[in-house]
């Protein structure tokens, strides 16, 4: 299992498409999983601090969580089939460790809630994972910083997304 925290969430205005980028810990390489409006909606006012006068779905499962006494100890995403992520949210029920099938966006916006650690499975790296191009150029940190994502960002396909969660 390789450690991943959660980059940045990118939002198109002009198409309905939600990429979401996990990187590795200690390792400059990055997973991007298209996601749906809603979960990065969640995903977002959650980073963003808005609060939301009634539980939202995932809030309501955090909520569900607390009164079973279930800890979520954290997600991970399992694989990759045809295009498309699969993950895993890993609980302690009773002193049992019990894991429940879940979209990975899902399964983020539930994490962010929490604050438990991100997996994923060394083989979705190896797959699915992005390694920024090396710029040659001297560039200032943040410039570097940003230009692994507006490189990221121009080889994606704005019509069809090939990694999905759905």
């Amino acid at each position: 299992m390789i450690e991943v925290t959660l980059e940045t969430l990118q939002m198109s205005l002009v198409s309905p498409h939600r990429i979401v980028v996990l990187r590795e810990v200690d390792v400059e390489r990055y997973l991007p999983i298209w996601i749906g409006p809603c979960e990065a909606e969640a995903i977002a006012n959650r980073l963003n601090n808005i609060e939301i006068p009634r539980p939202q779905t995932h809030d309501l499962l955090v909520n569900v969580l607390d009164v079973l006494d279930a800890d979520l100890l954290y997600i991970y995403i399992n694989a990759l089939t045809d295009n498309t992520f699969f993950a895993r949210l890993v609980l302690d029920v009773n002193a049992n460790r019990i894991e429940v099938d879940c979209r990975p966006s899902d399964a983020i916006a539930i994490a962010v809630r929490l604050d438990v650690p991100i997996y994923v499975a060394e083989e979705v790296m190896d797959e699915a994972g992005v390694f920024p191009e090396r710029d040659i150029s001297s560039q200032g940190q943040d410039d570097k910083d940003l230009s692994v994502f507006r490189d990221f960002l121009s080889t994606l396909d704005d019509t069809a997304p090939s990694n999905k969660d759905s």
